[in-house]
């Protein structure tokens, strides 16, 4: 029997029990959804990926995009898994009824798209950037913007992207050169370079709309002078039809590491007159505009980890159960049948370790979504404000921490498979590849960790950052007085006493008078994104134990109480041998430890 893909047990019960997505139907948006509805839509996603993506997914890995001189080739296999991916509404499942969608909430919609993300994840990208830029233009953008570039991006005729990164500015946004002038009729033309542009270049569509930052001639310097503008790589005809390139060319397609079934470009824009470019709101506002996508997208990028990590410890799971090889230790019986590698201590850590990282970082992204969800349709205008704010303080982390440990639970895939894990007959060393982009794009994990610890913890008066902290204490609260998880709950509590005493000592060096030296007091940024993550996924870990303990003392079947028994165990592990790691990292924190600041160039 093959591997599955994933356990679909464990998005059954993120899905009902842990984020209780049945009880959203009480919202208007979703009155007309049930959980056989939300099951039907697993069900179409699931037989689409073991369709269309399952057979292939080695091959959109051995067949990189081409580039022939005049445009860039995919295998076909592609286009036929999207198209069926659009058919069936599985392209923006969030999106209204009107518009092509579900209605799904969104926690309902990444659990559908579970299946999909796990075996596609590369190809499905496509949609997923689509899905994001139109949801920002529908945002920001004006009425005949939505009507022109939207519609049919949702239909499937045009695809979308965002272009932001330079050869010259990389993630330094400030310094980007990209120009759009405007002429005396009130028009833009927009010209420069930009790289690494996920999608931005295919033959599936018949035009690419890449939303990019430029900054107007004349503009402010830094990031207060970049707007946004849509600039389709075809203009179009007033009747729809696809009109001339607008000076939108092909500069390059990287070659990369893993991801392989989504392009990635460098894109020249304006060559000769101008890319005519359409203005996205207001002038100097585009990366605030941005943001939206890029938020959304940063999520994503976390989703995609966790799930990417999550189909790794399925498959490494049933290799080791079907795998004989060796004898335990306390077996003396040289003609004693080998046992399944399973049955080895070392290996059920390894499993261990990976069911920790994977699940905890899918329930952590999991979390985002129903945060996002909540911030547009809670009931309460509170409520809604909450979300909103927790979930702008844990972006970061909602990012950061699946795309750091899900590759770690990836490389234990491959360690589980030993030599063969190795070769390319099995896709763990794939898995791993194709996660190892998600740390370094949509903001790498020094730029989150700066983003956390510098702008997130501190802002307005640490809203954010108590807003979180006491959702975990609730959690914490409601666990104490357990005889199995309380402590549990006492260790998951000192840790957070330990990160607020970190925070105050930081953030009292960084507003000292005596401060001169911001690069020095933030020089330890990544350990304290580092810290914060394993306590958030602790506290997932344990509301995750809280349900299993409350299920096991219904005394369920045996396939329940193994997969209960599991949770339990995940989260030991998680406590005793991942949570101890804060002290460590929150010491370097609050010491304001120098060794990497100190460190000189030329020493290297």
């Amino acid at each position: 029997m093959s591997a599955p893909i994933l356990n679909r047990r464990d998005i059954e019960f993120f899905l009902y029990e842990m984020f209780d997505v049945e009880s959203l139907t009480n919202r208007e948006k979703y009155q007309d959804h049930d959980r056989t509805t939300f099951n039907g839509a697993i069900d179409t996603a699931q037989a689409i990926a073991e369709k269309y993506f399952m057979p292939i997914r080695q091959k959109v890995d051995a067949n990189e995009p081409t580039f022939d001189g005049e445009k860039i080739h995919l295998i076909p296999e592609i286009k036929v898994g999207l198209d069926a991916v659009l058919e069936a509404g599985l392209s923006a499942p969030t999106s209204l009824y009107e518009d092509g969608g579900m209605q799904l909430p969104m926690v309902a919609a990444s659990g559908a798209l579970a299946y999909l993300s796990a075996v596609a994840s590369t190809s499905l990208g496509y949609l997923s950037l689509t899905h994001a830029n139109c949801n920002l233009i529908e945002a920001h953008g004006t009425k005949e913007q939505i009507e022109q570039w939207v519609k049919p991006m949702r239909a499937g005729r045009y695809a979308g992207t965002m272009a932001m990164t330079e050869p010259g500015a990389g993630s330094g946004l400030a310094d980007l050169t990209t120009t759009a002038t405007k002429d005396e009729k009130g028009n833009y033309r927009l010209t420069g370079n930009k790289i690494f542009i996920s999608g931005g270049d295919h033959d599936l569509n018949e035009n690419i709309i890449h939303l990019v930052l430029a900054r107007i001639k004349g503009a402010p310097k830094g990031i207060k002078g970049i707007s946004l503008f849509i600039v389709p790589k075809f203009l179009v005809n007033e009747d729809g039809s696809m009109g001339d390139n607008n000076e939108v060319a092909l500069a390059g397609l990287f070659h990369k590491m893993g991801g392989r079934g989504h392009t990635s470009t460098a894109l020249s824009f304006g060559e000769k007159d101008g890319a005519v470019a359409y203005l996205v709101g207001e002038e100097h506002k585009g990366l605030m505009y941005m943001f939206h996508m890029m938020n959304e997208a940063r999520i994503l990028v976390g989703t995609g980890a966790a799930l990417t990590a999550l189909t790794g410890f399925q498959y490494s799971l049933h290799y080791a159960k079907e795998r004989p090889q060796g004898r335990l230790l306390s077996c003396k019986d040289p003609e004693s049948p080998p046992v399944n590698i399973i049955e080895h201590p070392d290996v059920k850590r390894m499993l261990l370790t990976q069911k920790a990282y994977s699940e905890g970082a899918y329930a952590l992204c999991l979390y985002g979504h129903q945060l996002a969800d909540d911030e547009k349709t809670a009931l309460t205008p509170e409520e809604r404000a909450h979300a909103s704010t927790v979930l702008n303080f844990l972006t970061p982390i909602i990012k950061s921490w699946p795309s750091e440990w899900g590759p770690k639970s990836n490389d234990l895939a491959i360690q589980v498979l030993g030599g063969h894990g190795y070769t390319n007959e099995h896709p763990v060393e794939m898995f791993y590849r194709d996660n190892r982009l998600n740390p370094i794009h949509e903001g790498t994990t020094g730029i989150q960790s700066l983003d956390l610890l510098c702008r997130k913890v501190p802002m307005k008066g640490f809203l954010g950052y108590k807003a979180f902290l006491s959702v975990i204490e609730e959690t914490i609260l409601t666990t104490e007085s357990s005889d199995s998880l309380g402590p549990f709950s006492k260790a998951l509590a000192n840790a957070v006493i330990n990160l607020r005493d970190v925070t105050d000592h930081v953030m009292a060096a960084a507003n000292s008078a005596d401060n001169n030296n911001p690069d020095l007091v933030f020089s330890n940024s990544v350990s304290y994104l580092n810290m914060f993550g394993h306590i958030t996924i602790a506290w997932l870990w344990l509301r995750q134990a809280d349900l299993a303990t409350k299920a096991l003392a219904t005394e369920p079947h045996i396939d329940e109480q193994n997969f209960y028994q599991g949770k339990l165990q995940a989260m030991k592990y998680f406590f005793n041998s991942e949570l101890p790691l804060t002290y460590t990292w929150g010491s370097l924190v609050k010491n304001i430890d120098s060794t990497s600041y100190d460190t000189q160039p030329d020493w290297l």
